[in-house]
C-alpha cells in the first residue's frame, strides 16, 4: 500500500468513526484489496461491517440481489452492474455506505478483448449510499498488477470524495 493511500485511508477512517457511519465492500475484480486498504487503519472496526468478493456472476446474483436481466443487457462489467452491487451490499451488511467494483483486469486475449464485449483494462467503481451512487470508468490496460492497483487507488480515493460530500459533519 502507498503512502497516499495510506492517508486517504485515514481520511476515510475519521470521517466513518466521527459521523458514525457504517461501511461494506463488494469486491470482484480487486478480490479484497478494498478491504484490505480500508481495514489497515486501526480502529476500522467500529465502521466497516464486512465485505464480499464476488468473483462469479452468481455470487453478485445471488447474495448481491444483481439482476440477470441487467447482466445479459450490459454485461457484468458495466455502470449498472457496480450500481446494483453497491445496493445490494449495504442491503446485505446494512451497512450506509458501500464500494462496489467489478472489471477485466487482465490479460486479454490476443485481440485485447477480455470478455465479449470488454476490452482488458476496463473497470467499473461505483460508490455510494442505495439512492446516491457514484461512478467511474477505467479503460486503461497497464498490465493485471498496475490494472488492479490502479482500480484499488481509484475506489479509495473517490471513496474519501464521497464521504466528504455526504457524510454528516461534527457539530
Amino acid at each position: 500500500m502507498d503512502f497516499d493511500v495510506r492517508l486517504v485511508s485515514k481520511e476515510i477512517n475519521e470521517l466513518l468513526w466521527n459521523s458514525q457511519k457504517t461501511l461494506s465492500t463488494a469486491e470482484s475484480c480487486t478480490a479484497g484489496r478494498i478491504s484490505s486498504v480500508i481495514t489497515a487503519q486501526p480502529g476500522s472496526s467500529n465502521y466497516y461491517i464486512g465485505g464480499l468478493v464476488c468473483y462469479a456472476t452468481e455470487l453478485k446474483v445471488k447474495h448481491l440481489g444483481v439482476s440477470p436481466e441487467t447482466i445479459e443487457q450490459h454485461s457484468v462489467v458495466s455502470e449498472d452492474v457496480v450500481k446494483e452491487m453497491v445496493v445490494g451490499s449495504n442491503k446485505m451488511f446494512g451497512s450506509d455506505y458501500a464500494v462496489a467494483i467489478s472489471g477485466f483486469a487482465g490479460p486479454g486475449g490476443p485481440d485485447g478483448i477480455g470478455r465479449p464485449g470488454v476490452l482488458t483494462g476496463t473497470i467499473w467503481i461505483a460508490v455510494g449510499s442505495s439512492d446516491n451512487i457514484v461512478t467511474y470508468k477505467i479503460e486503461e490496460d497497464n498490465g493485471r498488477e498496475r490494472n488492479l492497483e490502479s482500480a484499488t487507488n481509484k475506489a479509495i480515493h473517490m471513496l474519501l470524495d464521497y464521504l466528504k460530500e455526504n457524510c454528516p459533519k461534527e457539530d
